[in-house]
């Protein structure tokens, strides 16, 4: 069971460490953008070993946001998200589908993953994503901005991230596609979500997707035998530690009981969710 340094921002990598310790994760996955932190080997293994937790996962650059971070070149960013995983010992790295306009990128991004996965024995996983919609709840306009699609079913990966908000957002089934993906699901983002134009991020519980069916589904298959990893990627920037703690440790249990049928999610509390429109549902 990991921990995404994108659950406890905006706090830095160092408090990822620590909390995901004090909590009882297995370890981290690092998500790289601006903090130096999350880009230097030396820096992430020093935290490692401090706290007992390893890097379980690099999350490579490809958000917009990171569009500046390894470099602009598509490939670079992969290989040097590669880099990293090897220096710090991770077997895995998560990353997104080409944008539409990295027409180049696209085109040779299925063999060109298929090719480093095979020549560095790091598991490429790519992850689910969405359309992008209007905020009018009303429109019914979707824009496709991955190539050649959001969705990895189908798609030839050997490896793959479910984001289980990625999954709300576009309207899907998260238990489906996990079925769907079969043997090449490697990596999950533990979270929740609903249907709509934002990607939630919510604790497990507070959407409307099975989560505790995704984790069941996990245990009736090789997921863990093959090095499958669950990491709990969350949004609590809105949350104060008092309640970003709770909700962490409240998720860890709900993936220890629904995985492993040890958690206890009755010991600890989940804050409700922070926007009004799930306050008042």
């Amino acid at each position: 069971m990991g921990l995404s340094t994108a659950s406890v921002y905006p706090g830095e990598a160092a408090d990822t460490f620590a909390l995901a310790a004090q909590l009882g994760y297995d370890g981290v996955e690092v998500m790289v953008w601006g903090e130096k932190a999350t880009q230097d080997a030396s820096t992430l293994l020093g935290l490692a070993e401090r706290h007992g937790v390893n890097v379980l996962a690099i999350h490579a650059p490809t958000l917009l946001l990171t569009r500046a971070v390894f470099g602009a070149e598509p490939w670079g960013k992969v290989d040097r998200s590669i880099e990293l995983a090897q220096a710090v010992g991770a077997p895995a790295v998560v990353l997104h589908p080409p944008f539409f306009w990295q027409a180049r990128y696209a085109r040779s991004f299925v063999a060109g993953v298929a090719e480093r996965e095979a020549a560095t024995g790091v598991r490429l996983c790519v992850e689910n994503m969405f359309t992008w919609r209007p905020r009018n709840a009303h429109s019914t306009r979707d824009f496709q901005a991955y190539f050649p699609t959001w969705d990895p079913v189908g798609q030839g990966y050997r490896s793959v991230t479910l984001d289980i908000s990625h999954a709300a957002t576009s309207g899907s089934d998260a238990l489906a596609m996990a079925r769907a993906l079969g043997p090449t699901l490697r990596h999950v983002h533990l979270t929740d979500g609903v249907p709509g134009f934002r990607d939630d991020h919510l604790l497990p519980g507070q959407g409307d997707q099975d989560c505790a069916g995704v984790l069941r589904h996990l245990t009736h298959t090789d997921f863990g035998a093959a090095g499958g990893q669950v990491v709990v990627e969350v949004n609590t920037r809105n949350m104060s530690t008092h309640e970003r703690r709770e909700g962490l440790a409240s998720a860890l249990a709900f993936a220890r009981e629904h995985l492993e049928g040890d958690g206890d999610t009755g010991s600890v509390h989940v804050p409700a969710p922070t926007r009004r429109r799930f306050r008042d549902a």
